[in-house]
């Protein structure tokens, strides 16, 4: 058993608590994010006068040669090693001598861990980032060559109004750039270095921490070195806007199974995202749809696990943050995993445009407005809003909609009512009327989908340069 602070002890660890403290078999993850930080503090420890040139030489030739050979599978990460850090010190021992000792200098596991985690967070945050934006790019496409597919739009469940495809995809297209506008603000919060922090209390040796900050493309160091070690709000916050990711995700699939319910028939799911039934033929079931809306759920109890686990722990750094590891790795994998799906799944649907305007035209979505023409008209709301109950009434009676009524069953309920009502609640009508920001009206949507295309031209992460 590889251990790095063998010297104060007299007997061997337990194999059971060896393994119940080990952490290889986890944070092996991250073996990129050590090798990468311990050569930039090698390179500082050279420019400090600590380390020679020659031995900052060794070092980083020995750390880029297990990288590699990690990479090329001639070096397994093997569970003989308490955590990544020792599987690469004591490689690198192995593989240049005594140089190879001096690694360590100035450092503790305690700010090497939390530079690995920050380093490994930040990293796959950029990549969740960019998975979102992908799937943005795939729903402005829909809207773009929907603005004028007419569908009802829904409150309880049930048919409220008329509105459009496009309309109804770009509500999606907000909650999503809100996602991105999280990451970007956790990232900007995050991007700060712990290495030199030491265990808790800093160290004696002269280290530059804004080098190493700036080798590592952070935009400096962290101001306290207690925290630096103890500090996992970035965790917290990046599991918490991967819950609202998967919220939206999750609230986005739902419709699409209802869409995909007979009862609806709104959406067919492309063969490669569906299956089917051992025993039933006809079925062509949403799997993924419904495997996303279910892994939300896992997403969660990550968050949950960490806000509980940190809840109690006194300052500085404490053995049960090493529970960060596992369910973080978990939930970024399930995430990213899941907004790949989706976007194919979402990218290759068929959308039945005649199945959902018809499906607006029934329902009374076209209600409010015909309470609007009687505004028009010189009627008080609230006795047009009393006349057209009335007329909804009338038309559950007769199971039909209000377009279907003659001018004379108009009359009988109002005789305000004139032959120009069928023109003005036409689904075309009670769309392309609806002009403000944010409306479904095509003249509105065509604005705000130029809005969307330069945002997703021009908004990024300003990721800060690395060495």
């Amino acid at each position: 058993m590889a251990q790095l602070w063998g010297g104060r002890f007299t007997k061997e660890t337990d194999k059971l608590v060896y393994n119940f403290n080990a952490s290889i078999d986890f944070d092996k993850k991250f073996y990129k994010q050590d090798i990468e930080g311990s050569i930039a503090h090698v390179v500082m420890l050279e420019k400090q006068g600590i380390l020679t040139n020659e031995e900052k030489d060794k070092i980083v030739k020995g750390l880029t040669g297990i990288r590699h050979d990690i990479e090329s599978g001639k070096l397994e990460i093997t569970e003989e090693y308490e955590d990544i850090h020792s599987f690469v010190e004591a490689n690198l021992i192995e593989r240049i001598g005594e140089a190879g000792k001096k690694l360590h200098t100035g450092r503790s596991r305690n700010d090497q861990v939390a530079l690995d985690m920050k380093l490994y967070t930040r990293s796959e945050l950029i990549e969740v980032d960019g998975l979102i934006k992908e799937l943005l790019g795939t729903l402005l496409g829909i809207m773009e060559d929907n603005i004028d597919t007419y569908m009802p739009g829904f409150t309880h469940l049930q048919k409220a109004q008329p509105i459009t495809l496009a309309h109804h995809i770009g509500a999606y297209f907000e909650m999503f750039k809100r996602d991105r506008l999280r990451l970007k603000d956790i990232y900007q919060r995050m991007n700060y270095s712990p290495l030199g922090a030491g265990a808790l209390a800093g160290t004696t040796y002269p280290l530059d921490r804004y080098y190493t900050a700036s080798l590592l493309g952070f935009e400096g160091p962290t101001l306290n070195s207690m925290d630096s070690v103890s500090d996992r709000d970035y965790v917290i916050e990046f599991l918490s806007a991967m819950s609202i990711i998967m919220m939206h995700l999750s609230r986005f699939c739902e419709e699409i199974i209802l869409w995909n319910s007979n009862e609806y028939r709104f959406v067919e799911i492309d063969d490669s995202y569906a299956t089917g039934s051992s025993i039933m033929p006809q079925k062509k079931n949403p799997d993924i749809a419904e495997l996303i809306r279910g892994k939300t759920g896992r997403v969660y109890g990550a968050l949950v696990s960490i806000l509980t686990t940190m809840k109690g722990i006194p300052l500085a750094y404490n053995k049960d943050m090493q529970e960060d590891k596992e369910l973080t790795f978990d939930a970024i994998d399930t995430v990213k995993g899941c907004l790949a799906l989706f976007n194919g799944m979402i990218s290759t649907i068929k959308f039945n445009k005649p199945i959902m305007e018809k499906s607006a035209m029934a329902g009374f979505t076209n209600a409010t407005d015909a309470a609007d023409y009687l505004v028009g008209k010189g009627v008080a709301f609230r006795d047009a809003h009393e006349i057209i109950g009335r007329l909804v009434l009338y038309c559950i009676d007769k199971n039909c909609s209000i377009d279907e009524l003659t001018i004379d069953e108009l009359k009988t309920i109002s005789e305000v009512f004139e032959q120009d009502l069928f023109e003005k609640i036409s689904l075309k009508t009670c769309v392309e009327k609806r002009l403000t920001v944010g409306a479904p009206g095509p003249e509105a949507m065509r604005k705000v989908i130029m809005l969307e295309k330069e945002y997703l031209e021009n908004d990024k992460i300003n990721v800060v340069e690395t060495y």
